[in-house]
């Protein structure tokens, strides 16, 4: 498709549904506004959200309700909080519509009753903690109330059950209007509102069914949107829940703390310090006890969340108390009672016998779990005589905590929903649709036969993908390359076999050049990689390496077997075809040819675009010569440490070098060639693949004989050719 076809304005169906999503959420605003200026016993303020959600689905269902909180928590702070439950009213619905439930007046009856139980029962559990323990509902407590007085039911199970009546009715009405409103409209408005973000030709509905149901091999790409996206959000929510956690936590530790020191000093405004020693002394019979003793009573009792208040004299053995008023659960401690210090505070001991001040104390030992805060009163004389406590209770504290927390969650739980709805929904429409219908497209193509290719390259180009970033230049490419697929495929095919070819011919030409400077190579390399191939063949059988001797690795190791001597090339022929023993120089010599074999496959592979062979053939010419226990040539590797190719082919080049004969020495019998590869087992060869070796005799030995032959023939040859070549010398 042209760049002068795509659409470059809103398309009007566009305009159209952003008006009907804006009027629905209008709808929300009006309808709550409506029952509480009415004082209604409904919400109404989820007329909009059905509606959307019937159209259009769960996406603007999800979106209006979570907008309609946040306009409503303008004026209701708490209501955002409560944008869980109408996000969750638009899940269901949209679920349900898609079934068909609002078509039939039995089923829509259920619907409605499905959603008052589900935004009722959300609504009550987050009212009950958002509330310390109590629902709190307006439009619910008359019900309560009359509920409670019949007897039958306590006062949250009786709030419960309001509220979720509440919702019933609520929902009933609203969904009873929404389902209305939708028959009332037109089937051509209907038709002119899209919801879908097409950003392509939209398919059919079968069509459309045909692309999503295309299955990926492990996870969708829009399974791995909604997962990323997801733990995105979730990480953020929990950080910064965390984090506001932390600051409410430390804030309401600080606010209470300060609301404690206020307590005391109260407290200090009621104690006489001069007459401290005399209350200790006399309790009650001391003049202004009671007085002083009904005041901190008093204003501990003006303060919620104050379980305590008292009055001790630090001394070493204990808390000696001064005024310890009596509570509603429990009396205080007799005046000169001997309180023993909770553990908590022992760090605290030199600092309160010398009279000093100490920071709040939060406590879980004998009186419950506490905030204390010590303030030292001193006499005329700036001595400090004892100290005024007061305990708040961490109960308390910890509830407020809790609300904060559900209604934090509860907000990102809404967000959340919403967030991933909308990924899962973009990345649909932007990417999961056009990627499996460009998939489906083009594996037609490749499956269809030559007369009808015309027409699936009619059906890609007719996709119209128009999404304006990378997917867009995928098909572009997919479309451009369709066209030419035959052709391609051909010469990548002709392409290969040149490749193939080549390869073997690099192998054959490089083994060539070594047999023609070695007269023993020609006949070595043929039979070491026929050995090679039985050792690996048998390891296979026996379960060894398996993971490892793949067909791949097998046809790898045999085709480059005849190159692990190709270094010898690099060594001088007085050397190289000596006819006695090497001397330790010479023969230091020849031991470089591993690394100039090495060196040389390196510098090949360079020119080849597929070196999968050569690797291998480089790892059998630079570690043919390691043993397994170290002390091999040239770099001193051992077991495992050496590659599996390499204790391969030491095994197969060391026995062929045995029963081989040479200017130097005859063939050893075979049988004294096993017996010579056993004795090795474990210093010079792996025991897995010496072992495997020892297990194929039988396809050695054949090996063995056919080597013979060739040798028997070769010299066979090299004697007759000797003999004409006499023969024309004479005449």
């Amino acid at each position: 498709m042209g760049t002068d076809q795509r659409v470059k304005r809103i398309p009007p169906q566009y305009l159209r549904t952003l008006v009907f999503c804006v009027a629905c959420v209008v709808v929300n605003a009006v309808g709550g506004y409506a029952a509480i200026s009415l004082h209604l016993p409904i919400y109404l303020d989820s007329l909009g959200t059905v509606l959307s959600s019937i159209v259009g689905g769960y996406i603007p269902g999800i979106a209006i309700g979570y907008v309609t909180n946040l306009i409503n928590s303008v004026s209701d702070s708490t209501s955002m909080y409560y944008g869980i439950a109408n996000v969750a009213v638009a899940i269901l619905t949209s679920y349900l519509a898609r079934r068909g439930w609002f078509d039939r007046l039995s089923r829509t009856i259920v619907a409605s009753i499905l959603l008052g139980l589900v935004c009722g029962s959300i609504g009550s559990l987050l009212s009950f903690f958002l509330n310390g323990g109590s629902l709190g509902n307006e439009l619910s407590s008359p019900l309560a109330q009359q509920l409670v007085a019949t007897g039958m039911v306590g006062q949250v199970p009786a709030q419960v059950v309001a509220v979720i009546f509440v919702n019933l009715v609520d929902k009933a009405l609203v969904v009873l209007l929404a389902t209305l409103v939708h028959h009332m409209l037109s089937e051509k408005y209907l038709a002119g509102l899209d919801f879908i973000p097409w950003q392509q030709t939209p398919l059919s509905k079968r069509e459309y069914e045909a692309a999503m149901h295309t299955k990926p091999r492990r996870m969708s790409l829009g399974t791995k949107f909604v997962i990323v996206i997801a733990a995105i959000v979730v990480s953020v929510a929990a950080a910064t829940t965390g984090f506001s956690y932390m600051t409410f936590h430390q804030s309401t530790i600080e606010l209470e703390s300060t609301k404690a020191k206020g307590i005391t000093a109260l407290m200090a405004n009621a104690v006489d310090p001069e007459k401290v020693s005399e209350f200790l002394s006399k309790g009650e019979k001391a003049e202004g006890f009671v007085e002083t003793e009904n005041k901190l009573a008093a204003i501990r009792d003006s303060f919620d969340n104050v379980q305590y208040v008292y009055v001790y004299q630090i001394r070493s053995d204990g808390c000696h108390v001064v005024l310890d008023p009596d509570t509603a659960d429990e009396p205080g401690s007799d005046p000169g009672a001997v309180v023993a210090f909770d553990e908590s505070f022992e760090e605290y001991l030199p600092t309160l016998l010398a009279g000093g001040e100490i920071e709040p104390v939060i406590s879980d030992e004998t009186y419950g779990w506490l905030l204390t805060v010590y303030t030292p009163l001193k006499n005329s004389r700036g001595e400090t005589v004892c100290y005024l406590a007061a305990d708040l209770s961490m109960e308390r504290l910890i509830l407020k905590e809790l609300t904060f927390v559900v209604g934090v969650t509860a907000l990102f739980a809404a967000f959340f929903i919403l967030v991933c709805a909308v990924v899962l929904w973009l990345g649909r429409y932007g990417i999961v649709l056009p990627v499996n219908s460009i998939a489906r497209a083009s594996s037609n193509f490749m499956l269809d036969e030559t007369g009808i290719r015309a027409e699936t390259l009619d059906r890609i180009e007719s996709l119209g993908i128009r999404t304006g970033d990378e997917v867009e230049n995928l098909y572009e490419a997919v479309s451009q390359m369709s066209r030419a697929v035959v052709t391609h495929i051909a010469e990548t095919q002709e392409k290969s076999d040149a490749i193939a070819r080549m390869q073997s011919n690099l192998i054959m030409v490089l083994a060539d050049l070594v047999e023609s400077r070695d007269k023993f190579t020609g006949d070595h390399v043929r039979s070491t990689a026929a050995y090679a191939r039985i050792i690996m063949n048998q390891m296979r059988r026996e379960g060894i390496c398996a993971d490892v001797l793949t067909n791949e690795f097998i046809s790898n190791v045999y085709q480059s077997a005849p190159l692990h001597d190709i270094g010898k090339i690099a060594v001088s022929d007085a050397i190289l075809n000596k006819p006695g023993r090497l001397t330790e120089e010479e023969f230091a010599i020849m031991k470089n040819h591993t690394l100039a074999g090495q060196e040389i496959l390196e510098n090949a592979k360079s020119a080849v675009s597929e070196s999968s062979y050569l690797d291998e053939a480089q790892r059998l010419a630079a570690y043919h010569h390691e043993k397994w226990d170290g002390s091999g040539y040239p770099y001193g590797l051992a077991g495992e440490e050496i590659p599996l190719s390499a204790r391969i082919m030491a095994v197969a080049d060391v026995f062929d070098a045995l029963v081989s004969k040479r200017s130097y020495k005859e063939g050893f019998p075979v049988e004294k060639a096993f017996a010579i590869i056993e004795e090795g087992i474990g210093t010079h060869f792996d025991p897995q693949v010496a072992r495997a070796f020892l297990h194929a005799k039988d396809k050695a030995c054949a090996v063995v004989e056919e080597s013979k032959k060739r040798q028997k023939a070769e010299e066979e040859a090299a004697r007759l050719k000797a003999a004409k070549r006499a023969n024309t010398d004479a005449s």
